[in-house]
């Protein structure tokens, strides 16, 4: 792809959206850029990239001059706008797009419905923990398109992906791609399950026989993963015991094509899920060439990440954890199973398209108490007691619900903010809902 003229519009100016617009430039192409956002944050920032722009909104207009359209990941693709864009004829890309058609080195992907900051975050470690030069991004929140300059054709790419960036590229090719799960999430876009699982199937469906496929063979997704993929499959899975590839959970140990890594009780996240994260990594490992050692050396010295089961400290005789990044109902889920402790969940937020009543029926089950907001805290609230909880009641903030919680919490149980929703209904982002969470449990019963 030529940019050296090419006369971008740029929908959406955040983080994405502003490493497409300096690339561009630097490429010697010119950029509008709208947003539908109208803030002193977004103005100043267009004003310090030196780019036109208009915010508050975009029509059909914003196509005039343009040759090219750059979409952001929260825009959707079909977009008004972008529909318009495709039938004049103006080729539709986006940042992860183009970085894909402009990367020189190999790349290694995570994508799935819940894990993936951690295991691209684990699978980064594991590749520089084996020597290999490494740069790290995607939708872990670190852009790439703006690092370019620093790839070479002896780096390894690993990217976060989500369902919203592989949607936007047209042929996304990895050397090294896992699936770790697949349920449903983000319906209020993709409509449907079958059409999300299809996104997904973008992070395998380009490999050739040279390139592995990381897949979750405890997933029911799993064959249709493997059906539909040219790579090497190494499936990865903490029950199956009849594989003979890949990374298993055997006797206690973490292996990968019959060798064992480590116990998995070292691990130092918890919940079977994060054994799960780390087998998924382990095979990445594996399939770049990584040593056993060196994968084990790397695990060990993992601390996981800012809200996911985040300890964020033992109050009086209570741990308190941060699992903000939680916005599915099954991230939620997992979380629970993740502890043998009485648990005072607080969830709730924005839902997005889910049905909330599988939801409720876990949560029945596994906590002992639910302090819920936002949204969905009324509904989550009746549909929880209607599964026989009767511990469950609704806060009016964020700082009410840590009230309430430590209110609810007995000596020697754990609280945790797992939300199971996105966050926008009353935070910018689910980084701001569990940096205010971690701030007022210092405040209320921190001290």
């Amino acid at each position: 792809m030529n940019l050296q003229h090419a006369h971008a519009l740029v929908i959406g100016f955040g983080r994405s959206g502003r490493a497409a617009s300096a690339f561009i430039q630097k490429q010697g192409g010119s950029v509008r850029v709208v947003d539908r956002n109208d803030t002193p944050e977004l103005r100043a920032a267009l004003h310090a990239a030196g780019v036109d722009g208009r915010v508050g909104g975009y029509s059909e207009a914003d196509l005039n001059g343009r040759d090219l359209v750059v979409v952001s990941p929260g825009v959707p693709w079909d977009l008004p706008l972008v529909q318009a864009a495709r039938r004049q004829g103006i080729g539709v890309t986006s940042e992860m797009d183009l970085f894909f058609s402009f990367c020189p080195a190999p790349i290694a992907g995570i994508t799935g419905t819940n894990g993936k900051t951690t295991t691209t975050a684990l699978t980064a470690d594991l590749f520089a923990a084996g020597g290999l030069r490494v740069i790290r991004g995607g939708n872990i929140g670190e852009t790439v398109l703006d690092r370019l300059d620093q790839v070479t054709d002896d780096s390894w790419m690993v990217l976060e992906l989500s369902s919203f960036q592989l949607e936007s590229v047209a042929q996304p090719r990895l050397r090294i791609g896992a699936i770790l799960n697949v349920s449903q999430n983000h319906l209020d876009r993709h409509q449907t399950f079958e059409r999300y699982r299809e996104i997904k199937a973008k992070a395998i469906a380009f490999m050739t026989s040279e390139d592995a496929a990381i897949l979750n063979a405890d997933d029911p997704s799993y064959e249709y993963f493997r059906a539909r993929t040219r790579g090497r499959a190494l499936p990865f899975s903490t029950r199956r015991l009849d594989l003979d590839a890949g990374a298993v959970l055997r006797e206690g140990w973490i292996t990968v094509a019959g060798a064992r890594v480590m116990p998995a009780a070292e691990v130092p996240l918890p919940g079977e899920h994060n054994v799960s994260n780390v087998l998924a990594a382990v095979g990445a490992g594996h399939a770049a060439g990584v040593a056993l050692d060196r994968m084990r050396a790397a695990v060990l010295a993992f601390k996981g990440l800012e809200h996911r089961l985040e300890l964020v400290g033992t109050f009086h005789g209570v741990r308190w954890y941060n699992d903000s990044k939680a916005t599915t109902p099954d991230s939620t889920s997992r979380a629970l199973e993740a502890f043998r402790e009485p648990i005072i969940l607080i969830a709730g937020g924005r839902n997005k398209g889910m049905d909330l009543d599988p939801l409720a029926r876990v949560i029945a089950q596994r906590a002992a108490a639910l302090v819920a907001m936002g949204e969905t805290g009324d509904e989550l609230v009746q549909r929880v007691r209607a599964h026989g909880l009767v511990r469950a009641e609704r806060a009016d903030d964020l700082k009410d619900a840590v009230r309430r919680a430590a209110h609810a919490a007995p000596l020697g149980s754990v609280v945790v903010l797992s939300p199971a929703f996105a966050s926008y209904d009353m935070f910018t982002d689910f980084e701001d809902r569990g940096r205010r969470f971690k701030a007022a449990v210092r405040a209320e019963v921190g001290a």
